[in-house]
């Protein structure tokens, strides 16, 4: 059956197993930052130590895209579900900043992995047409789990008599169950290596020979990389720093991990919608539009606002970072050559870990000079540089949404040019 038509059931398992893998991360991540804190780290600590998490992908990610574009890719989902737990369970029992930070990497490289193998099933499986929604269906994955690990780590992690370093401890070891869960979710997501790719084409076997400079080269590959870091720079700034915003005005861990879900709950009614929204206004308008309001809005976190304003904007915000990604690996996958889409997304994910650790590093710097709201300042002004960049190189809708009819062949002597004329006497026996 060719890729992205009938039977979607593997894609749901992926948006599963996708789900619980994010889930274990988005828990993790602030319960890192609430155990760093417990562990004596300042600001600039625990910038440091979210930047780590991506240290190691940071060099990883364009050899594991060049080995999925000539095999398989559920291994490295297991493998990648794996060290997810790893890192996360071995984080809990961390009794310094540099073990913790350490074994965030793990936990980092782990979620690399994964993210590049789930990415590539749905590259090869989605019909062209599809495949807006598709990664839009597959991200809704990524929102579920930060809808929930948040949640759980603001309802396991508490701070009254000293209890946070056992309580964060406490949400670590339990997020390392929701990688371990990830793992049940992976048979019959990825199609037999015998099945047809889409347009009847062969799994390509030498994506060694197109270069990284070439890939990035094409026109909507830069933009598309540049505007992932800047949303997912921002989702990661989000996930670390509002629990020290938290911290700073008071604001209890519960309802910190109440503020990070709305955000993704926004990002999954984005991405519901997000077909009809590209039909109307367009892919590129859409993009640039919400970066644009990104921006303004993260800006905007750093005011003194209260509790249920800084909800509104998280909604908001949410639903704007919600567009960014899909968007950002369609415009990848429809751009790169054929034969090294998954190099292409691990670039894509290469520039992600870039702005993961410059981010985090600067934000930590940031913070400790200019206060804990300057962090998001930064991110506003990243995300406008992104839309005005992403604009300017993105091919505009090149790639229509739906697939266009083919037209009827005429009779006669208007037949398709490719079609060998037919000798007189063959015509008087059809005749």
């Amino acid at each position: 059956m060719p890729a992205g038509a009938g039977d979607r059931r593997w894609l749901l398992r992926l948006v599963i197993a996708f789900a619980f893998s994010q889930a274990a991360v988005s828990m993790a991540r602030p319960a890192v930052s609430y155990r760093a804190l417990a562990l004596g780290a300042d600001e600039r600590a625990v910038g440091v130590i979210a930047g780590v998490y991506a240290l190691l992908p940071l060099f990883a990610a364009v050899p594991l895209g060049r080995r999925t574009d000539r095999g398989r890719c559920v291994p490295l989902l297991a493998v990648g579900a794996v060290l997810i737990g790893v890192g996360c369970g071995l984080s809990g029992t961390a009794r310094s900043p540099a073990a913790l930070a350490a074994w965030s990497g793990v936990m980092g490289l782990g979620h690399l992995c994964f993210v590049i193998g789930a990415q590539s099933i749905v590259a090869r499986r989605s019909a062209p047409a599809d495949q807006d929604r598709n990664f839009g269906h597959f991200t809704i994955g990524a929102s579920l789990g930060q809808l929930v690990g948040p949640v759980a780590a603001g309802l396991l992690v508490s701070g009254q008599d000293g209890a946070m370093g056992r309580t964060s401890a406490l949400a670590l070891v339990v997020s390392a169950g929701g990688a371990a869960v990830s793992l049940t979710c992976l048979r019959r997501i990825e199609a037999p290596a015998t099945q047809a790719m889409p347009r009847g084409k062969a799994r390509p076997t030498t994506s060694g020979k197109v270069s990284v400079r070439r890939i990035l080269r094409t026109r909507g590959v830069p933009s598309g990389i540049l505007v992932s870091l800047a949303v997912l720079s921002a989702t990661d700034i989000l996930t670390a720093y509002l629990p020290v915003i938290g911290e700073d005005r008071g604001i209890s861990p519960t309802t910190i991990g109440v503020l990070l879900s709305l955000r993704a709950a926004a990002a999954i009614a984005c991405r519901l919608v997000m077909t009809p929204m590209i039909q109307r206004v367009g892919r590129t308008v859409l993009l640039t539009a919400s970066c644009l309001l990104g921006g303004l809005l993260c800006a905007g976190i750093a005011l003194p606002v209260p509790v249920w304003g800084l909800a509104l904007m998280l909604v908001a915000l949410g639903f704007c970072l919600g567009v960014g990604q899909p968007l950002s690996m369609t415009t990848v996958v429809r751009a790169a050559p054929a034969e090294a889409r998954s190099t292409a997304l691990a670039l894509r994910l290469t520039g992600n870990r870039l702005g993961q650790v410059a981010a985090p590093a600067s934000a930590g710097l940031v913070a400790g000079v200019a206060g804990t709201g300057a962090p998001f300042l930064m991110l506003g002004v990243l995300l406008l540089g992104a839309a005005g960049l992403g604009v300017r190189s993105t091919p505009r809708d090149a790639a229509p949404a739906t697939p266009q009819p083919t037209p009827r062949p005429t009779p006669l002597s208007a037949a398709a040019p490719e079609e060998p004329p037919v000798a007189a006497d063959e015509c008087r026996h059809r005749r």
